[in-house]
């Protein structure tokens, strides 16, 4: 995992399992295995770093959104400058998207 990966794991145990929400990572789902996921709140949770930036990798990454939607989960991707310095919005998104 990368450091943002391992920040993000770790925010995700700490924050949301004392709510009763369980994160798992590393997850095959279809072809794809997903950074994380709440399987039960078909939520999937993707750690971008500057190769997702490229012309390919977002049409890669648009096709694969695509596909996990289709599998009906919902996806929220995060750059890993987000990881980095924006702690509390990362937080509050992903606990909205758990709760709807």
């Amino acid at each position: 995992m990368t450091p943002q990966e391992i920040k993000l794991w770790n925010w995700l145990r700490e924050n949301f399992r004392p709510q009763g929400f369980h994160p798992r990572r590393q997850v095959p789902i279809g072809p794809y295995i997903v950074d994380f996921a709440f399987l039960r709140r078909r939520l999937v949770i993707e750690v971008d770093g500057g190769q997702h930036g490229h012309v390919g990798a977002q049409a890669r990454d648009r096709v694969r959104d695509l596909r996990l939607a289709e599998a009906g989960y919902r996806v929220l991707r995060f750059w890993n400058h987000e990881i980095d310095g924006s702690r509390e919005v990362v937080l509050d998104t992903i606990g909205e998207a758990l709760r709807n």
